[in-house]
Formats: C-alpha cells, sequence, structure tokens
C-alpha cells in the first residue's frame, strides 16, 4: 500500500463511481480497478460494494478512508515542511547575544525575523563574546550578536552592523559631569570600573588597549560583567566607566555619559554579527541577510 492508491481510493470514494474517479485522476478505468482491488486483498478487507445501482463504502471502508484521509494530509505536510524548511521558513535557529545588544540591534531584529518567519522556532541566548564565539565555532549556535573588535583568533566570521562607540559614564556630581567631551588622556587619575578580566575578556583588554593608546595608566576601583552593574557602581560614585553609547538609556539622574575623543582610530566599537563562513542552513542564511538588510536601512 503505498499513498498513490491511497490517493486512488479517496477520489473513488468521493465519487462513488469508477469512471469519473479515473477522469478525476487522468488515468484509465481498468487500471484504477485494478488497483482498488489489489489494495483490498492487501487489506483483507472489502473497501467498497460494488452494486448493481453504483458503489457504496463499506463500514470498513468509511473506517479505512477517514484514516487514510489522514495519512494523505501529514504526508502533504511533510513535502510542505521539507519544502519550507529548505527555504528557511521552517526550523529552528539559535542566536546568542551580548547583553549590551538588547538596547538597541537585538530587538529590530529579532521582532523582524519573527515577523518574516513566523513557523520558525528562536531559540535566544545571552553570554558573553568570548563565549558565544566558541558556541558559534562548535556549532551550537547558528549566530550571535557580540561585541566588536573581536580580538584573538576566531573560525568565525564577524561583520559589524551597527556602530556603538564608547562613551564614559560618570556619576551626576562629578566634576567631569558639566562637559560636553572628554579627552580619554585627561583621565589618566581618575578611578575606572572596568569589564572583569575574567569573565569579560575581550572588553578588559579593549579597555586596557584604549588606556594604553592614550598613554595613561588609571587606577582600577572595581571590575564588573554587566553594563547595568557598571553603571550603577558609577552612579555610588565608586569611578567612571567606558561604556556603549547604545546604554545611555539605562542611566538614570544619577548618570551622566559624555562623548570621548582619543581612541584608538582604528578600534570601530560596535555590535557584529557571528556566523560561521558558510553557514549549512537557510534559516542562519534568512537571519543573515535580514541583518544586513536591517542595519543598511536604519544607516540611511
Amino acid at each position: 500500500m503505498d499513498l498513490r492508491q491511497m490517493r486512488q481510493a479517496l477520489v473513488l470514494s468521493e465519487t462513488l463511481n469508477f469512471h469519473r474517479a479515473a477522469e478525476r485522476l487522468c488515468m484509465a478505468q481498468p487500471p484504477l480497478s485494478t488497483a482498488i482491488r489489489k489494495l483490498e486483498e492487501e487489506l483483507g478487507a472489502t473497501l467498497f460494494d460494488r452494486l448493481p445501482s453504483g458503489l457504496t463504502l463499506t463500514p470498513v471502508g468509511e473506517l479505512v478512508l477517514r484514516q487514510m484521509r489522514n495519512t494523505l494530509f501529514f504526508a502533504d505536510e511533510i513535502r510542505r515542511a521539507a519544502s519550507e524548511g529548505d527555504a528557511g521558513e521552517r526550523g529552528k535557529l539559535r542566536v546568542g547575544f551580548v547583553g549590551s545588544s538588547v538596547y538597541s540591534l537585538m530587538p529590530r531584529l529579532i521582532r523582524a525575523f519573527r515577523t518574516r518567519y513566523p513557523h520558525v522556532e528562536l531559540v535566544i541566548e545571552e553570554s558573553t563574546t568570548v563565549d558565544l564565539l566558541h558556541a558559534v565555532e562548535e556549532h551550537t549556535l547558528d549566530a550571535a550578536l557580540v561585541r566588536h573588535p573581536v580580538l584573538g583568533k576566531t573560525a568565525a566570521q564577524v561583520t559589524l552592523l551597527q556602530p556603538d562607540p564608547l562613551v564614559l559614564a560618570v556619576s551626576a556630581d562629578s566634576p567631569l559631569a558639566g562637559r560636553e567631551s572628554v579627552a580619554l588622556a585627561e583621565l589618566g587619575d581618575t578611578p575606572f570600573i572596568v569589564y572583569s578580566q575574567e569573565r569579560v575578556p575581550t572588553m578588559h583588554a579593549l579597555m586596557m588597549y584604549a588606556f594604553q593608546a592614550a598613554g595613561i595608566r588609571p587606577p582600577i576601583a572595581q571590575e564588573a560583567v554587566q553594563v547595568p552593574t557598571i553603571l550603577a557602581l558609577v552612579e555610588s560614585g565608586l569611578g567612571v566607566a567606558l561604556v556603549p553609547a547604545a546604554t545611555a538609556r539605562l542611566g538614570g539622574e544619577g548618570i551622566r555619559h559624555i562623548a570621548l575623543t582619543g581612541l584608538p582610530e582604528r578600534m570601530d566599537f560596535g555590535i557584529a554579527l557571528a556566523t560561521l563562513p558558510d553557514p549549512n542552513n537557510a534559516t542562519t542564511r534568512n537571519f543573515i541577510a535580514l541583518a544586513q538588510e536591517a542595519t543598511r536601512e536604519v544607516a540611511q
């Protein structure tokens, strides 16, 4: 018994006439009669009563045809899922993100992807840039939004999506709070709150590099992992911090964000997309295309 026989039996049950069923199936009547007889022999049951007045479904035929109808429905669903999956319209997409991306880029991309591909299951995971790059390399994530620039070697392809320059966060009562801009070289004696060297090594290294390029070695008052924690420590008066500009919305009345000058020219800070160079599934390729499209629209 195969799907072709099921379709033949289903059409015959709808027409109850071999001639009309054969016309609908675009086949001759004798082969159809033979196919139905073989199907009944295989099932060991009579599906149609052949009466002088015409065909009727037997009680067994009604039960069997109901199941056949369900089987054909799910067979069509399987074909559709395979076709949509090949086009990236179904399946699963695993996306990682750094915390600072949630203040601008990440929500916009996720919303756009859900709108365009509503049948793709999204699995979202927050972590640090280093851990996200490892996850992409190990194929446990399909794509990740990470901080740019990326230090060190990685098998992932990293593409800058959205510039997000560093700004200086100070407490509202800081002597610097009224300034419109501050040169990093001015801050050699100012206590800093920096990213954790152990938990966020990339951002920590970038801060140290920025200090070195500016010719300063400021005292480190505290290390922290998340931007909200860093800003809370800044607001408490423990020190100042370099944070992404997009996080400015987190600052309350006790925080001021000031433009920085004197940062290394080669350091294009921002949010980047990390994927394997040649992703082998269509959902990932669709996410890459949508991310590039969304960022181009913002740039325009």
